[in-house]
């Protein structure tokens, strides 16, 4: 029943789609810097891998991207993985590499976890995540890299993570778990046309990263598997992700930049960061920011997404000590279909890495703008939530309508704000109404009048 339940959600996002005048507002799609075809190209069995989901190939693999690292200067190279079960332990990317996925290929991660190498936390988390100290390595990594594709007929990586999920549920992790692909301090990333599966902890993970896509990627976990994220931004900028459908048992995306103290220390935050055409469901958040975002988040633009049963579509979540600032957001065209809350911001997501963190580091949470929102079945419309005596304000709200059951639809602390054709009528601290005194402070608002072209500016304008 729940599977049925889910696929008539499902169509009821779709229909809403249909019906929906703003559902396309832009076609454009993301551009990937070097669509250059490698000029050199070898099958992973030319090194002896064996797919039939018993032989562990880490060896192979690693044998291959040494022996292509020497076409690195030469245009690059591509490694294919034909048709069947590759089982592999982590292994390294190299620059100018594109790693190729057949559409009956599939990449299964290890279940021993000696496979998975050790290796130091981030500089801007300070320790491992879930553990202190140190964390494994994601199944398919890169560091310092150039120009690399990850890419299929819709091939499959399977990181096989339900070890990981008991050990983490059980408490015997001894380390942090890993992510299925991590590229750290690279550019020129582009991952597309792949089903990711069952990953250990988060999907994606680009980390102080720059010019990276990924596109056309599916992400699927049970709902009940623990901190599976889709995709995960962290202190990177120059981000797009477009066209993914992601159902998994934490964000979909979330938009990161170090945790506390590291995160402030070491200051690099993301920035420019386009999602389009996003389609998913999850226990936790559709769109997340935080709740590491001690480096700053800024310049989110978010369009033609599409979250139902789901706890939450939108959500901020930070805390005192994490410092930093999420600003100039812009979330618009949005259909929600069976959402417990659909806006939530949360200034108390308490959770530090150690001691250390200094309770005084407030952060700035600032000129959030969400716009042209539909909701089916909703539980709650808002439950926005800032930090006594580090208010959130300029927070936007327009041309929303949304279906709720609860009586109280929104509820709002330590938070100012404006609003205009919301419905259920936003809460007091946003209900001052936008135009005409208040327009500049909503971030984006002013450039999509002036950029109006399918509307009589005019008549918009008094219709408000």
């Amino acid at each position: 029943m729940k599977t049925l339940s889910s696929l008539l959600n499902l169509f009821l996002v779709l229909a809403l789609i249909g019906r929906s005048s703003w559902a396309v507002w832009s076609s454009s799609t993301c551009k990937h810097i070097n669509n250059e075809v490698r000029p050199h190209s070898v099958s992973i069995t030319e090194f002896g891998a064996v797919g039939d989901g018993i032989t562990l190939n880490t060896k192979a693999f690693r044998n291959a991207i040494f022996y292509l690292n020497s076409y690195a200067d030469k245009g690059g190279a591509k490694l294919f993985v034909p048709a069947g079960q590759w089982l592999t332990g982590s292994f390294d990317l190299i620059s100018h590499l594109t790693l190729s996925l057949d559409k009956d290929a599939v990449i299964l991660g290890s279940t021993n976890s000696q496979d998975w190498p050790v290796v130091d936390p981030l500089p801007s988390y300070g320790r491992g995540r879930e553990l202190p100290g140190r964390r494994h390595r994601s199944l398919i990594y890169g560091h310092n890299l150039t120009d690399v594709i990850i890419t299929g007929n819709n091939g499959t990586i399977d990181g096989q993570g339900s070890i990981w999920w008991d050990k983490f549920r059980n408490k015997t992790l001894d380390y942090t778990r890993p992510h299925l692909v991590e590229l750290m301090n690279s550019t020129e990333i582009l991952i597309s046309n792949l089903t990711f599966l069952n990953s250990p902890f988060w999907n994606i993970h680009p980390v102080y990263c720059r010019h990276v896509i990924v596109q056309n990627v599916t992400i699927l976990a049970p709902l009940s598997s623990p901190n599976t994220d889709g995709i995960d931004p962290d202190s990177s900028n120059d981000v797009c992700i477009e066209d993914c459908y992601i159902s998994t048992g934490d964000d979909l995306i979330s938009i990161k930049s170090g945790w506390d103290e590291y995160g402030i220390s070491f200051g690099r935050p993301s920035t420019n960061i386009i999602i389009r055409r996003l389609t998913g469901r999850t226990t936790s958040a559709g769109i997340s920011i935080g709740s590491e975002m001690s480096g700053g988040v800024s310049e989110v633009h978010a369009e033609d997404i599409n979250i139902f049963d789901s706890r939450s579509a939108i959500r901020i979540k930070t805390s005192p000590g994490r410092g930093g600032y999420v600003k100039n957001v812009y979330i618009f065209n949005m259909t929600l279909v069976n959402i417990d809350i659909a806006i939530r911001f949360s200034g108390l997501y308490g959770e530090h890495p150690d001691d250390a963190y200094d309770p005084d580091a407030l952060p700035l949470i600032e000129r959030i703008t969400i716009k042209d929102v539909i909701g089916k079945n909703i539980k709650r419309a808002g439950l926005i939530q800032g930090i006594k005596g580090d208010k959130f304000v300029n927070i936007c709200l327009s041309n929303i309508t949304l279906n709720v059951s609860k009586k109280n639809p929104w509820n709002c602390s330590n938070v100012k704000g404006y609003s205009e054709l919301v419905s259920p009528e936003a809460c007091v601290q946003l209900n001052e109404r936008i135009f005409p005194d208040h327009f500049s402070d909503c971030y984006q608002l002013p450039d999509i009048v002036k950029s109006s072209s399918s509307r009589n500016t005019a008549a918009w304008l008094l219709s408000w």
